[in-house]
């Protein structure tokens, strides 16, 4: 059961919150790597284009928290789900959240998937495969979040001011549809005090926050898996 919902938008520190909220004691996390190192999880995530009703409790069974896409588009579904769970908006400077979504959508898993290279190994056919199965989902978020003509994995946004224009608006829609005993808006440079006040635990001793940079981590699971049929997580097993 999910204690902790993630509301933010991929490239806000989605990366860095996961090892922290893990650190913390609310893992496992899940995030969009889950579904990339864990091609199966693709079926859980297909009943949210049916229209039909989705079980929650199934599609995070064995998961205490979420963060980044696909979980942070359905936020406001988790909350109704997960009453007691407290929800986390990361944020960040809006413009370089542009630059860095851009370079996602040109170079991320759904533009790979999308001509697959010959020879790959086995584990990088079964990874971008499954990718191309999600891509119904992707889509259905994309065009929530940024309006009907967005594609994913068509290679960017749209232009930057109605990107922008988009990302202040969900991070409103988001403040103005929760209490305020309930959400947590953060942007992760503010590091431990703000996140474990939040959570009610203690501050862990002499241990930096973790900083992941979402966009190398991403490229080097790439090429990983391209190279080799390997994934070179970011996140330490702990």
């Amino acid at each position: 059961m999910l204690k902790v919902i993630g509301a933010g938008y991929p490239r806000t520190g989605t990366s860095s919150m996961k090892a922290a909220l893990e650190r913390l004691g609310f893992g496992p996390c899940y995030h969009m790597y889950e579904v990339l190192t864990q091609p199966a999880h693709v079926d859980r995530w297909l009943p949210v284009t049916s229209g039909e009703p989705v079980d929650w409790e199934k599609v995070f069974d064995g998961y205490q928290s979420a963060q980044d896409w696909p979980a942070s588009g359905f936020w406001r579904e988790q909350a109704e789900a997960f009453p007691d769970a407290k929800v986390i908006l990361t944020v960040r400077d809006p413009r370089k959240w542009y630059v860095s979504m851009q370079n996602l959508m040109a170079n991320g898993p759904g533009r790979a998937s999308a001509a697959l290279p010959e020879n790959l190994p086995p584990k990088a056919v079964e990874i971008f495969s499954s990718m191309m199965r999600m891509r119904p989902v992707m889509d259905r978020l994309g065009r929530d979040a940024f309006g009907d003509n967005f594609r994913f994995g068509d290679g960017g946004l749209l232009d930057e001011n109605r990107a922008v224009e988009a990302f202040e608006r969900h991070v409103a829609t988001v403040k103005e549809s929760l209490p305020p005993e309930r959400l947590l808006v953060l942007d992760v440079r503010e590091g431990w005090e703000p996140l474990c006040a939040f959570l009610g635990v203690p501050v862990p001793a002499d241990e930096p926050f973790p900083h992941l940079n979402d966009s190398d981590s991403m490229k080097r699971m790439l090429e990983g898996l391209v190279a080799s049929g390997t994934i070179d997580s970011p996140f330490s097993k702990s």
